[in-house]
């Protein structure tokens, strides 16, 4: 059993949590909440032994092995199905060995080691580690490939399979569905509810902490607050002790507001003076309650579009690629007010090549794309934080925007974002990728769109602001297209499913139920196929040298974008630690040095800020390297 006594830690002279207590028992699996920023990554160095606790202390059991997701992938020649291997330590470790026996010829010592491989199912690894794979997202041709081969995202899944493939008592995952699409997402859920060990995973996808969790850490107020049950049982026990709170709240206020009446009337009175001194004793004795915390200060709604033409566009037999690439055909859409659309599709099947072409970003290759007058588009891409100045502030945003409108209507408009006071006024740079998010969101409302294009807009948000965005969507008055792995926002804002598989956009009969059961059917299909062009051994090398080459060409730039993000994060990480080091100096946190302990606090949080974007950016980047290459792989194919 973990457990948290008088549990208080500090990070740069914040305070993340302070005398907090915790039990979390083996084999449950825990859901670890809150907003950006209170700890969450913290408590895991602490379980890690990589943190000390302040006060107090925090009791991980010896003999448990952990693990967890590593954050670096070295460009190894190792294939991917031996680097997933390597996470089974004791299997490897046991291989040495035999291997040292037979070297020395050492039969007895042999025939033990074999005995314990089998023990521990050691025979079976290579099909286990391949049906992992298999289930995020890799092709039985891709086992064989070198590590090297992979791009960031795909060297993320590799981390995260090694770290499943651990015999592991104690699994800590921080936002394990960041680099996963919902095939994906579909597949981890399952095998985490067959975990036998205890789990601890930070995540704000409402929909994989309710389907996994059975307990819920949520830290608030500097607190660790644990509930039974999953995020939705435990949203239902929070908002019951908000209400009891608030209750308690008004009942003391009343009583403290009776008692004082009687001392404001008597107190002066000399027959009612022992009567009124008992009163003020009384309401000094009364327990101090809080009043209820509004949640977020965050809270805005969509604008009723000033137009609404039927029908808003419409594509006829377009098609639509990079070059000579095709990646859909054939496509036929059109888009009337009130339209509500959840697009669905493997990774890199062409989602977010649709999107681009409803918005104007991409021509058609082919065919038509016809817009009506009136046609307003208010699009969130991938990469939408890149187009905000980072130089101005949100009020200069929106100002530039419009010029007629006075600074006190932008004002009060930016407030329902969180952007009030000062706030308004400061430079977008400094800010982190939730704020951007956010900002970039209010310049899209603030245009009044009839068509809406979402690609992914929940990425940096926390869990309270996608709440808001849902109810944000839910009252949008006109045509909606999304994007997302958030499974939440697609049922609570869509109508319709559309599926994009094999170069075609198509109406999809069902719902997310029915789609995850179609990824199964194509996931069985597909290895079904591999099995059979691997025993027949037919390979077209000529097709393949092609696909290579085409590959290679087109994805040159695509990988120095990804190479350059990388590099950036490292420096950036290297600069991190070091001020973390310089943090542990006891003598920094002395009066006469306090102006330096700001001016190294300040820099930490640049920096801090700094790499959320990088890392943004760098997915972003990564999700259009994987794009672009499984679809000129799917047309070599073809």
């Amino acid at each position: 059993m973990i457990t948290a006594n008088n549990l208080t830690l500090m990070r740069g002279g914040d305070v993340l949590f302070e005398s907090s207590e915790l039990q979390i028992f083996p084999q449950h699996r825990v859901g670890l909440v809150g907003k950006n920023g209170c700890g969450k990554s913290s408590l895991f160095a602490l379980m890690r032994g990589q943190l000390q606790a302040d006060t107090g202390n925090l009791q991980v059991p010896s003999k448990w092995r952990i693990a967890s997701v590593a954050q670096d992938t070295p460009a190894l020649d190792q294939t991917a199905l031996d680097y997933v291997i390597d996470g089974d330590q004791p299997f490897r470790q046991l291989q040495r060995k035999l291997s040292e026996a037979e070297k020395n010829g050492d039969g007895h010592l042999i025939a033990e080691l074999h005995d314990q491989l089998g023990a521990i199912g050691a025979y079976d690894i290579e099909p286990r580690a391949s049906s992992m794979l298999a289930g995020l997202g890799f092709t039985q041709t891709q086992l064989k490939n070198p590590v090297k081969s992979f791009s960031g995202g795909w060297r993320m899944r590799l981390n995260l399979a090694q770290a499943l493939m651990a015999r592991a008592d104690l699994l800590l995952l921080d936002e394990p569905t960041n680099h996963l699409d919902v095939d994906a997402i579909f597949w981890l859920e399952d095998y985490l509810k067959r975990f036998p060990g205890t789990l601890i995973l930070i995540s704000h996808d409402r929909d994989f902490l309710d389907e996994v969790c059975t307990d819920i850490v949520h830290i608030e107020h500097q607190r660790l607050n644990s509930y039974r049950g999953n995020y939705s049982q435990f949203e239902a026990q929070r908002a019951e002790q908000i209400a009891q709170q608030q209750s308690q709240y008004e009942k003391a206020q009343a009583m403290r507001q009776h008692l004082q009446a009687y001392v404001d009337r008597f107190r002066y009175k000399a027959s009612k003076a022992k009567q009124a001194q008992s009163r003020l004793k009384a309401i000094e004795k009364l327990p101090l309650q809080a009043p209820l915390r509004a949640q977020s200060d965050i809270d805005f709604r969509f604008f009723e579009p000033q137009q609404l033409p039927n029908p808003l566009m419409s594509l006829r037999d377009a098609k639509a690629g990079y070059g000579d690439t095709i990646i859909l055909d054939a496509i036929k859409l059109n888009l009337v007010p009130g339209t509500r659309m959840g697009l669905l599709g493997r990774n890199g099947a062409g989602k977010s090549t649709l999107i681009k072409l409803l918005s104007g970003d991409l021509t058609p290759l082919a065919g038509e794309r016809n817009v009506s007058n009136g046609l307003k588009i208010g699009y969130f891409a991938q990469h939408q934080l890149e187009t905000l100045d980072l130089a101005a502030s949100p009020l200069l945003h929106l100002q530039r925007m419009d010029a007629t409108a006075s600074e006190q209507s932008l004002r009060d408009f930016l407030g329902g974002f969180g952007f009030s006071g000062d706030f308004a006024t400061r430079a977008v740079e400094p800010m982190s990728g939730g704020e951007k998010a956010r900002l970039a969101l209010a310049l899209i409302i603030y245009q009044r769109p009839n068509l809406l294009l979402l690609d992914e807009p929940t990425n940096h948000l926390d869990l309270s602001l996608r709440d808001t965005l849902v109810t944000a969507l839910q009252d949008y008055q006109g045509a909606l297209i999304v994007v997302s792995h958030d499974r939440h926002l697609l049922r609570t804002t869509v109508d319709e499913f559309y599926l994009v598989a094999d170069k075609q956009v198509q109406p999809f009969n069902g719902d997310l139920d029915d789609y995850h059961q179609w990824l199964q059917q194509q996931a069985a299909a597909d290895t079904k196929t591999e099995r059979k062009s691997s025993i027949t051994g037919k390979n077209d090398r000529k097709q393949q040298k092609r696909v290579e080459a085409e590959l290679r060409k087109a994805l040159a730039p695509l990988k120095n974008k990804v190479k350059k993000y990388e590099d950036q994060i490292t420096r950036l990480e290297q600069q991190l630690t070091e001020i973390e080091l310089q943090l542990e100096d006891a003598s920094l946190y002395e009066e006469q040095n306090k102006g330096q302990l700001d001016t190294i606090l300040a820099r930490q949080a640049k920096l801090s800020n700094e790499l959320q974007d990088l890392e943004q950016s760098w997915m972003e980047a990564e999700h259009n390297l994987t794009e672009k290459q499984q679809a000129i792989e799917q047309q070599g194919s073809a």
